[in-house]
């Protein structure tokens, strides 16, 4: 089966510091790929490049076989890659439906002008939140009385309003409680049944086991193993903290 999205021989340098030397990663459409490892091991300047916040010194990223270059996260989203940040990037006093569609209001016109169509918003709203979380219904709701899993819907929900057929999720539920974990956790499998590709980056091994069809473990900005098929977190801490490459 051929990548959704591939990233080849990835090399970024900081100065002196050499962050990524000669990354790769491949991810099939529809699974949910993890990308772990310790601290300073390279995810974050990864996601990074790929989300178009930086660019790479070498190497080549390409979506659906066709290489792409990404100088911005809006030249990303707009290939249909969308990334969510562990501060999820939301307005905390404004509507559910205001920050889906935030930069991006739909309008009508009345009389020669132009307004914003709320209604039209908050409709498409709740049909995007019904993908996620049918327990949410009003799209009126302020971000800031959700609890975390839930305004996690909202920010995926935004991704889905810009047709992403990637989700980065990065540290999803870093600093969650047990019930919001469990409901960000759903979040992601709804994303996966509704055809997404989702590339999860978490420290959580435990999350990390309940989700991903395949991990790619990085070391020191490399690559140290892919790993597929039933795996615990115990063997995931085990391959992350020993440096094992054997599969």
């Amino acid at each position: 089966m051929a990548p959704r999205i591939s990233a080849t021989g990835i090399h970024k340098n900081y100065g002196a510091v050499e962050a990524l030397r000669g990354v790769s990663l491949d991810v099939r459409p529809g699974e949910i790929h993890a990308v772990c490892g310790d601290n300073g091991a390279g995810k974050s300047t990864l996601i990074k490049i790929l989300a178009g916040v930086e660019q790479p010194d070498r190497g080549e990223i390409a979506i659906d076989g066709r290489a792409v270059r990404f100088d911005s996260p809006t030249a990303a989203l707009k290939a249909g890659l969308a990334t969510i940040h562990q501060d999820l990037a939301v307005a905390p006093d404004m509507a559910i439906y205001q920050n889906i569609f935030m930069g991006a209001e739909l309008t009508r016109s009345v009389l020669g002008l132009r307004l914003l169509d709320k209604a039209r918003m908050r409709k498409e709203s709740l049909g995007y939140m019904a993908q996620l979380n049918d327990s949410i219904t009003d799209m009126n709701a302020k971000v800031n009385a959700l609890s975390g899993g839930q305004r996690q819907a909202v920010a995926i929900c935004r991704a889905l309003r810009w047709n992403a057929s990637v989700v980065i999720l990065d540290e999803p539920t870093a600093a969650l409680g047990v019930r919001e974990t469990e409901q960000v956790l759903q979040l992601v499998r709804s994303l996966k049944k509704a055809g997404k590709t989702v590339i999860l980056i978490s420290h959580a091994m435990q999350d990390v086991a309940a989700l991903a069809d395949r991990v790619t473990i990085l070391r020191t900005g490399r690559n140290q193993v892919t790993l597929e098929g039933d795996l615990s977190a115990d063997a995931l801490a085990h391959y992350i903290l020993s440096g094992d490459t054997r599969h």
